[in-house]
């Protein structure tokens, strides 16, 4: 029996890796649909080069031109909904705190620079972050030791980020206790009366997807931030949200809104 089940591990290794050689690098038979695609591109170009010569746009039409885009034609915005409900819920809480300035460890450098066109935003990270604009500030730094003093921030967040901490994927260090150690960071730096956002990929499991992430559960996270206080919580389960933590739907994410008590 054990050497069956390093036979069936082994075996959903090797599954796992090929699925992200196909998905990562196109080793797969894509190309097959993409064939059909250009076919119907080309017979869209031909139908448009006609109507192009009856019209006057003032635009040259040359076939050395051509940039076949063959994967937008799809029947809804392509939206993942993890980052549209954790970017929205995360501006949301913001917009109603109107803290005078935040601070970001981490999360999506394009929904930051969002949110600091009306808040003022310190973003820190492991990879640097080469664009600027107005409000947002950029510190390079690790999550596992922060660049501020105790007590120090009253606006905190970091947006699926302590899950893959210590797992390499990001050219960190391999530790781990990488999830442990950043949100002990993440307390050290929160003032008294501080609000810090957090989410991680939640399951009916704590457990180690390497190098993905991790998966927690409810009490898992918590226990996380044993001197805060939970002051909001939401689940994503695939399209759907909202406010309880359903272990048997499987992989989901949570959203959590913690406070340190003044």
């Amino acid at each position: 029996m054990r050497v069956f089940l390093k036979k069936f591990s082994w075996l959903r290794a090797t599954r796992a890796c090929g699925v992200a050689m196909s998905r990562q690098y196109g080793l797969n038979f894509d190309w097959a649909g993409g064939l059909a695609r250009l076919v119907s591109f080309a017979r869209e170009y031909g139908r448009y080069r006609r109507l192009h010569a009856a019209a006057a746009t003032g635009h040259a039409l040359r076939g050395g031109d051509i940039q076949p885009c063959l994967r937008d034609r799809t029947v809804t915005t392509p939206i993942d909904p993890v980052y549209f409900y954790q970017d929205t819920w995360l501006a949301r809480k913001l917009a109603e705190r109107r803290p005078r300035e935040h601070v970001d460890v981490g999360s999506s450098a394009k929904a930051i620079a969002m949110i600091a066109q009306f808040i003022p935003v310190t973003m820190v990270d492991i990879r640097p972050v080469d664009l600027g604009v107005p409000g947002f500030t950029f510190l390079e730094g690790t999550l596992m030791a922060l660049p501020f003093a105790d007590g120090s921030i009253s606006s905190l967040s970091s947006i699926c980020v302590i899950e893959h901490i210590g797992l390499g994927r990001y050219g960190d260090p391999l530790d781990p206790d990488g999830t442990d150690k950043a949100a002990r960071e993440l307390a050290r730096v929160l003032a008294r009366g501080g609000d810090l956002y957090v989410t991680v990929p939640v399951a009916q499991e704590s457990r180690v997807e390497f190098n993905a992430h991790r998966t927690f559960t409810r009490e898992h996270v918590l226990a996380l931030f044993p001197g805060l206080v939970l002051a909001e919580e939401r689940y994503v389960y695939g399209r759907e949200w909202g406010e309880s933590y359903l272990p048997g739907r499987g992989f989901g994410t949570g959203l959590f809104h913690f406070m340190r008590k003044s």
